[in-house]
Order: C-alpha cells, then structure tokens, then sequence
C-alpha cells in the first residue's frame, strides 16, 4: 500500500519521523510548506515499491502545522487546498491529522477560529460508532497541541469524537479527521510542549499530564493509523497502486 504524507510542518522533524514509525505502508513525503505538491490522482508519481513503479496513491495522511489553516497570505495553503479538493471529488481515502484536520474541516464548508490551548495528554470521547475506533477505549487518551479549532463542523460530516474543547474527530466519505496526534510519542509530546510561548503554569500542567498511565494509554491511539488503513484497502481503486506496465 502506497500513501502521500503531506507533511505540513515548519521545518520540524517530528512529522516525518512519527509517521514512518507509525503508519505500516510505503509513505512518499511531500513537504508542502516547501512548495512540495503530490501529482493530480491517477497520474504517475515518481516513487517504487518493490522495485516497480507506483501508478497513483492508495490514500494520504496530511500533517500537522505550525500554520493555521485560514492564512490564506501563504501560497502552498492555497495550492494543497486545491489538491485536496481535487483528491476529495476523486474519492482518494485521506486522514487529515491536527492542522490536516481543520484543513480538511475548512475545505468541506465548516469553520476554523483561533481560542484556547489545548496542550497535553486530553481524555477523548467518541460520539459516534465508526471503524476508526476498533480496538480504541471510550472515552480513550490522546496528546493535543492546537490552538486552532473547528468551531462549524461541515455540514455534511458527521461527528465522531469530541471532548471539552469541542470536535476531535469528524468523517465526510472516504474522509477522516482527527485533532489530536495519534503518531506521538513522549519525547515528541515532551519537545512540542517546551516549544510553546505559554505561561509557565500553563506549561507545568501541559507536563503534568505526562505519566506513565497517560502515555502508555495513549498508545493504543496508534490503533487509528491501523484501521485508517484498513479503510484505504477497501476504499481504494483496485488499480491506484498498480504497476505501470502490469
């Protein structure tokens, strides 16, 4: 299986590094903020597996950011909107993560406003039976770290976890987003919370929240990236993946 990572990250190394580890498929990194576009759906890309070159993408994963999704000042915003507008009209499974969440929000009519930190090891609640959720606890652990959130879900989504600070998950289609980081791992989630301009009590509770209990939880929120792909294999096109010649 063969997927784009849209790494929408701001020189940060973790996006790429959780992912890979994380997500059991052959991942072609575009860096968007860089100008990095993957190709229109259906046409070649430059990548092989197992010695044989790719025909299109089975589905893709779009990252985190240090953006917010509503600047529209920055070109490459624009350009992967308009690749994930295209992606979505062509049915590709995709998995919208943090930023790549609210994107996905944005792009299918809802709205994206700036509030308060959500930063930390956060319980989270599931508001609706999907396959997303196979072998996930309810309420189950996450790490958080957004400002942004999806105020307006789209109408057309439906709403499938959420806690406090309102949607953590929605579904359109073929089309997931999630808004906390199931790719995290502590010292991801350590380095994130260090980097934040927040107060010093505000980060003392954001490092409080990281406990054993809490992190060993949380990992079983990877169990998101095993079924995401199990949604992709029956989602996408026999042929997305195939050989060129075959």
């Amino acid at each position: 299986m063969h997927l784009a990572l849209i790494d929408a990250s701001l020189g940060t190394p973790h996006a790429q590094r959780n992912f890979e580890r994380e997500v059991d498929a052959s991942l072609t990194v575009y860096n968007a903020n860089e100008g990095e576009m993957p190709p229109p759906i259906g046409t070649p890309v430059s990548a092989q597996t197992d010695g044989e070159a790719l025909q299109s993408f089975d589905g893709a994963i779009i990252s985190g950011s240090q953006s917010s999704v509503y600047d529209s000042h920055r070109s490459w915003i624009r350009e992967l909107s308009q690749w994930v507008e295209g992606a979505i009209s062509d049915g590709l499974p995709l998995l919208g993560v943090c930023w790549g969440h609210q994107l996905l929000a944005q792009i299918l009519g809802g709205t994206v406003r700036g509030g308060n930190y959500e930063l930390g090891y956060v319980e989270v609640q599931q508001e609706a039976d999907d396959p997303i959720w196979d072998g996930l606890s309810d309420p189950f652990t996450v790490f958080a770290t957004h400002s942004d959130h999806v105020v307006k879900m789209p109408s057309d989504a439906r709403l499938l976890a959420s806690n406090e600070t309102g949607v953590q998950a929605l579904r359109y289609e073929q089309v997931y987003g999630v808004q906390f980081h199931p790719e995290y791992d502590l010292k991801t989630a350590k380095a994130m919370i260090h980097s934040k301009d927040l107060s010093e009590r505000n980060l003392q509770h954001a490092l409080d929240t990281c406990t054993d209990a809490n992190v060993n939880a949380a990992g079983s929120a990877t169990r998101i990236f095993e079924n995401f792909l199990d949604h992709v294999a029956a989602t996408a096109p026999e042929t997305s993946s195939s050989p060129l010649n075959a």
